[in-house]
């Protein structure tokens, strides 16, 4: 399954945009990362048999391993793509958030989108590697 963050805005040569290239790297299953303008620039299509989440304040907080076993039930049941969507300063449009299967929240906190790109990326990978039984992850 393809785990691929759409992004808004553009995050440049940046320490941020560093890290998220090294997480993304580090995943065992296929990634890509899309950014698209703050405002207008129509979302790629989705491929058929597919799942959109939506990263908003306002969404489920998941743990980990929640969010690792989330993942594994997209792939086991035969999810082609995972679209991790992430706003722009407004964050998303009403259609984006109700269209979404999942609308995911990292706390009430407002994060800007160049960390929320380097947090999604590391979180993508402990999960991966929650289900790989890799040691990056302890619980305890």
């Amino acid at each position: 399954m393809l785990l691929h963050i759409v992004a808004r805005g553009k995050i440049g040569r940046s320490p941020e945009a560093e890290l998220v290239d090294r997480f993304l790297a580090r995943i065992a299953w296929p990634t890509r990362l899309t950014e698209l303008p703050d405002r207008g620039g129509k979302l790629p299509d989705l491929p058929a048999n597919s799942v959109t989440i939506a990263l908003d304040e306002k969404g489920r907080a998941l743990g980990s391993a929640e969010l690792a076993k989330t993942l594994e039930g997209w792939r086991d049941g035969g999810k082609r793509e995972a679209r991790f969507l992430i706003g722009a300063a407004d964050g998303h449009s009403e259609e984006v958030r109700d269209g979404a299967d999942l609308a995911l929240s990292f706390g009430p906190a407002t994060w800007p989108h160049l960390l929320v790109r380097a947090m999604l990326a590391e979180q993508l990978f402990r999960a991966v590697s929650i289900l790989a039984n890799h040691p990056y992850h302890r619980d305890g």
